[in-house]
């Protein structure tokens, strides 16, 4: 199992300060790996470790700008440092590159509560919602015989 892997998994079990280690690994082997800079973003923010993370995020951006998830990682750390309206355009950006994500809806309802937009908030959570069912509904048809 490679570096990134192990950092996945685990990250996957909630280690995230032994995946920290997992994706410095990782990056040491490879400093071009976006993924693992992204990857490593999400662990720093479940260590509530956010500046960090911002500066993760941001790496995985320069390196791959057409990735949606260091956006999302990014506007997830920025929300949780109370810098709500970064954030926001971060989880725009994210969907500007991937419309269909649920996670980046939910979050950015998240992001238009905590500023108090409730309309505009259940819109995007609606459209998490939706999007979550239509996913739903393509994997249980290509399931059926």
């Amino acid at each position: 199992m490679d570096r990134l892997d192990k950092g996945d998994s685990l990250y996957s079990q909630g280690k995230y300060a032994e995946a920290v280690l997992a994706y410095d690994e990782a990056i040491r082997l490879d400093p071009e790996c976006a993924r693992a800079w992204n990857n490593k973003a999400a662990a720093l923010a479940g260590l509530g470790r956010y500046a960090e993370a911002i500066r993760c995020s941001d790496e995985a951006i320069r390196l791959d700008p057409h990735l949606s998830w260091p956006w999302n990682n990014r506007g997830f750390a920025l929300r949780n440092l109370g810098r709500v309206d970064e954030a926001l355009r971060a989880y725009d950006e994210a969907l500007r590159i991937d419309p269909e994500s649920v996670k980046v809806w939910y979050n950015r309802g998240a992001a238009l509560e905590a500023l108090g937009r409730a309309e505009e908030a259940e819109a995007a959570y609606a459209r998490a919602r939706e999007l979550a069912l239509k996913r739903e509904a393509t994997s249980d048809s290509k399931g059926q015989k």
